[in-house]
């Protein structure tokens, strides 16, 4: 069986993406899963850490339980997304017990956010991270710049944040960052948002946000690596078509299909309706938004591995 790191490297060097869904309620791992696998695709099932705190996913532990009830390997991943050194809140986490523990929980990879730190903490902390993690072959995504959106405060005015390139990842780090760090995946900062987390915000339809696809060539020349792109929900698809020809590797998919299971569950009252809601939102994604219908064999299949 490929290991993570090998999946997204052979990801990259096709020119597809592989999406990344966050599940803040443990009921959407199922008809996620079983989504990706109808559609013959490869996906990442992951949970960050606002999903404990502000929703239902319970933690590390609940979601690999969840987890490993439905996985199928052939087709999915699990992950371990954000886990902030300054969260959303401006809460300082201890972050490396957090992620040793998911490490040796069985996680197949794992992301340090230290986003919020200065440049030369981040590159410490994630340089830890990664050689925490390394020995057991899990790979280490990595964030510098700033995707805004889960923060509390002012709404964002996005036409002013793409103008401006309010936190977009600045080249001349990125190049250091990776050298420094040894990262395996940078997530990247080019135009996306995160989805609202609380209030009547987080129901709202997200900005359909574009990319500054220039300056995203500018970060793969400079990184080599695997891009990363957070705040994936709502993006117009010609530009999320165009980054994954330049460097986008993983895609990271949460506000849309969180809504579909929340407003079907209000309807209905029924979590059943809530998953098949779910189902058919994750599969439009793969299918009509992404287009990655049968990359299975492309990315994890053994019998195509080069």
């Amino acid at each position: 069986m490929l290991g993570s790191g090998e999946i997204i490297r052979r990801a990259y060097r096709a020119g597809v993406a592989i999406p990344a869904f966050n599940v803040p309620y443990l009921p959407m791992v199922e008809p996620v899963i079983r989504a990706v696998a109808d559609q013959d695709s490869f996906a990442f099932i992951e949970t960050a850490r606002l999903e404990w705190t502000k929703f239902e996913a319970g933690g590390p532990e609940a979601v690999l339980a969840e987890f490993r009830r439905w996985a199928r390997p052939e087709v999915v991943r699990l992950h371990l997304d954000h886990v902030p050194v300054i969260d959303e809140d401006g809460v300082r986490v201890d972050a490396l017990p957090i992620i040793g523990h998911a490490a040796d929980l069985g996680y197949d990879s794992v992301m340090i956010d230290g986003s919020r730190l200065p440049l030369e903490e981040n590159i410490a902390i994630t340089r830890q991270v990664a050689e925490r993690v390394h020995p057991a072959g899990i790979p280490c995504e990595a964030e510098l710049g700033a995707v805004l959106g889960h923060e509390s405060g002012p709404e964002l005015d996005y036409e002013e944040l793409f103008a401006t390139g309010r936190g977009f990842t600045r080249v001349d780090e990125a190049g250091r960052f990776v050298r420094d760090t040894g990262c395996d995946w940078l997530s990247v900062a080019i135009g996306s948002i995160h989805g609202a987390i609380s209030g009547v915000k987080k129901d709202e339809k997200k900005v359909r946000a574009r990319l500054d696809l220039d300056h995203l060539d500018k970060l793969r020349a400079a990184t080599g690596i695997p891009l990363v792109l957070h705040g994936g929900s709502g993006i117009q698809r010609e530009y999320v078509l165009a980054a994954v020809k330049r460097g986008i590797a993983k895609i990271n998919i949460a506000a849309e299909i969180r809504q579909a299971y929340e407003q079907a569950l209000r309807a209905t009252g029924s979590v059943g309706a809530a998953q098949d809601a779910v189902y058919r939102e994750t599969t439009r994604l793969i299918r009509d938004h992404l287009g990655n219908a049968g990359i299975r064999a492309t990315v994890a299949g053994e019998e195509a591995r080069p």
